[in-house]
C-alpha cells in the first residue's frame, strides 16, 4: 500500500505538466484537426476536377490519373514513417515542416502549367500530407489525459469523416464557380496560419530522445513495398490488372519489399516502424477492423456519387451537398460514443451496433430504383452516419489503447496507413466487381431485346415513330431508336449493378462481427486504460 501511494503521488505532478490546459489546449487541438482535415480533403478534392484539369493542361484520361496516384503513393509511404521522423526531428519541427511542405506544394500545384510538373508537386504534397495525418492524431490524443481519451478520439474521428465527404463537393463547387487552380490555392492561407500556430503550440513528446541509429534499409524496403502495392491498387484497373506485365512486376516487387521489410523490422533493435507492437492481440484486431472501416468509408463515398450521377442523373454538387447531413450525423454519433465510452460502456456492443446500422444502410440502398430520390436516401444516410461513428471510434480507440509517447506515434501511423490501404483495396475490388457485373447483367438483358420480344419491339417502334415525326428518314429513325433503347438498357444495367454492389457490401460488413467478438474486453475495464504494450 505504501509503495502504491508513493507511485501515485509522483505521476500526478508529471501528469499535470504533460497535458495542456485552457486556450493553449484548444488552439493545439484545432490546429491539429484542421491540418488532418486539409490532408483528407486533398485525397478526394481533385477527383471531381480531373476533366477540367486534363483539358487545361492537355493530358489524356490515363495520364491525368497520375495526379491522384502520385499523392496516394507518397501519402501511404510517409504515414507509417511519421513516428520515426517525429522522434528524429522532434514532433514540433516535424509537424511544422510537414505543414509548410504541404502548403508550399499546394501553391505550386495551383501554379503548374503542365502534367508532370503537377504530378511532381502532388507527390511532394503527399509527403507533407502524410506527415500531417498521423502526427495530428498523436497530438490530439496527447492533449487529453487517459480518462478523456474518448473525447480526443471523437474530435479526430469527426475529421476523418468530414474530410473525404467535403472534398468532392468543395472541389466541384470551386471548379464550377472559379477554376481548378483554386482547389490548391485554398490550402495556402489555412496552411500558413496552421504553420504559425504549430510552431508556437505543438510540443515534443516527453521522454523521447533522438535515435542513435536510423533504419535506412527498413525505410528503403517500406518505400519499395508499400509504394509498389499502392501503385498496383491505383493503376491496376487502368492496366487490366494481371494481364499487364507492368502490374505483375510491381506486384512481385511489392511482395518482395514487404516481406523484406517485415523480416528487417523484427530482426533489429532500432526499427523504423515498430511491428512488435502487434504482439498486443487487441491492437492487431483493432487494425484489422481499421482496414475494414477504411474500405467501407472510402467505397461508400466513392460508389454513391457514381450511382446517383450515372443512374439517377444527379449533378456532382447535388451529390456532395446531399452527403453532408450524413457526415453531421457521424459527428453527433461521435459525441454520443465518446460519452458512452467515458461511462465504461462495453465497446464491443457499440461496435456491433454500428455494424448493424451500417449493414442496414447498405442493404436499404440495394433496393434503389430509377424513381429513387433524395427522400429515399436521407434516413439511410443518417443511419450510415451514426453507424460509422459507432464502428469507427471504438475501433480507433482500441487500435491505440494504452500506448504513449513514441509507441503512440508509431501505432497511429500504422493505423492510418492500414485505413488508407483498406480504402485503396476496396476501390480496386469494387471496380473489378462492377466490371464483371456490368458484363453479366448486360448479357442477360440484351437477350430480351429482339424481334421476338413484343415488349421491346413495341418500345423501339414507338421511338422510331417519334423520330420519323420529327423529320428523320426511316433508316435514321430506326438507328436513333436503337441508340435510345441502348441508352435505356445501359442505364438500367448500371442501376442493377450498383444495387448488387450495395447488397454485397452490406453482407461483407456483417463478416466483421466475428473479429469484433474476438476482441478481449472485461466488464469494468476502461478501454483507454489498457496497460502499455
Amino acid at each position: 500500500m505504501e509503495a502504491t501511494a508513493e507511485v501515485n503521488v509522483l505521476p500526478k505532478k508529471e501528469h499535470e505538466e504533460a497535458y495542456p490546459t485552457g486556450a493553449a489546449k484548444w488552439i493545439l487541438v484545432i490546429t491539429a484537426i484542421s491540418c488532418a482535415v486539409l490532408e483528407l480533403i486533398d485525397t478526394t478534392v481533385v477527383n471531381v476536377s480531373l476533366r477540367e484539369i486534363s483539358g487545361n493542361i492537355g493530358a489524356t484520361t490515363t495520364e491525368i490519373a497520375w495526379v491522384i496516384t502520385a499523392y496516394g503513393i507518397a501519402n501511404v509511404i510517409v504515414i507509417p514513417l511519421s513516428g520515426m521522423l517525429s522522434n528524429l526531428f522532434g514532433r514540433r519541427i516535424y509537424f511544422t515542416a510537414s505543414v509548410i511542405i504541404f502548403t508550399f506544394s499546394s501553391l505550386m500545384c495551383g501554379l503548374s502549367a503542365n502534367l508532370w510538373t503537377l504530378v511532381f508537386w502532388r507527390f511532394i504534397q503527399g509527403i507533407g500530407g502524410g506527415g500531417l495525418l498521423s502526427t495530428a492524431q498523436s497530438i490530439i490524443l496527447g492533449a487529453f489525459p487517459p480518462k478523456e481519451t474518448s473525447k480526443g478520439m471523437a474530435i479526430y474521428g469527426v475529421g476523418i469523416i468530414i474530410g473525404p465527404t467535403v472534398g468532392p463537393v468543395l472541389g466541384g463547387y470551386i471548379t464550377d464557380n472559379f477554376s481548378w487552380h483554386w482547389i490548391f490555392f485554398i490550402n495556402v492561407p489555412i496552411g500558413t496560419i496552421a504553420a504559425i500556430l504549430a510552431s508556437r503550440h505543438v510540443t515534443n513528446l516527453p521522454g523521447v530522445t533522438r535515435p542513435d541509429k536510423i533504419d535506412w534499409w527498413g525505410i528503403v524496403f517500406l518505400i519499395i513495398g508499400i509504394g509498389s502495392l499502392q501503385y498496383v491498387l491505383e493503376e491496376g484497373g487502368i492496366n487490366d490488372w494481371f494481364e499487364s506485365d507492368e502490374i505483375i512486376f510491381f506486384f512481385i516487387t511489392a511482395m518482395v519489399g514487404l516481406v523484406a521489410f517485415v523480416i528487417r523490422e523484427l530482426s533489429i533493435d532500432y526499427p523504423a516502424v515498430n511491428l512488435r507492437l502487434y504482439r498486443s492481440f487487441n491492437l492487431a484486431m483493432g487494425n484489422i477492423l481499421n482496414v475494414i472501416v477504411g474500405l467501407i468509408l472510402t467505397v461508400s463515398v466513392f460508389i454513391f456519387p457514381l450511382f446517383t450521377q450515372v443512374s439517377l442523373g444527379w449533378t456532382a454538387t447535388q451529390t456532395g451537398a446531399f452527403m453532408i447531413p450524413g457526415a453531421l450525423a457521424t459527428a453527433v454519433g461521435m459525441i454520443l460514443v465518446s460519452k458512452l465510452l467515458s461511462k465504461d460502456t462495453n465497446p464491443k456492443i457499440m461496435m456491433l451496433t454500428g455494424l448493424s446500422f451500417t449493414s442496414t444502410f447498405l442493404i436499404l440502398l440495394s433496393f434503389s430504383g430509377p424513381d429513387s430520390s433524395e427522400r429515399n436516401f436521407f434516413w439511410p444516410f443518417i443511419l450510415r452516419g451514426v453507424g460509422m461513428a459507432f464502428m469507427m471510434m471504438p475501433t480507433l480507440t482500441l487500435a491505440v489503447a494504452g500506448l504513449k509517447g513514441k509507441d503512440l506515434a508509431q501505432a497511429t501511423g500504422l493505423s492510418n496507413m492500414l485505413r488508407q490501404l483498406g480504402g485503396a483495396i476496396g476501390v480496386a475490388l469494387i471496380n473489378i466487381y462492377l466490371d464483371n457485373q456490368n458484363a453479366d447483367v448486360r448479357s442477360n438483358m440484351v437477350t430480351n431485346i429482339s424481334d421476338y420480344s413484343s415488349l421491346s419491339s413495341e418500345r423501339i417502334n414507338t421511338f422510331s415513330q417519334l423520330f420519323s415525326s420529327a423529320g428523320y428518314s426511316t433508316d435514321e429513325a430506326t438507328k436513333a431508336a436503337n441508340m435510345v433503347m441502348d441508352g435505356l438498357v445501359t442505364k438500367q444495367q448500371m442501376l442493377i449493378c450498383y444495387d448488387h454492389v450495395f447488397l454485397m457490401l452490406g453482407l461483407i460488413v456483417l463478416l466483421c462481427a466475428p473479429v469484433m467478438l474476438l476482441i478481449k474486453y472485461k466488464k469494468g475495464q476502461k478501454l483507454e486504460a489498457v496497460s502499455d504494450h
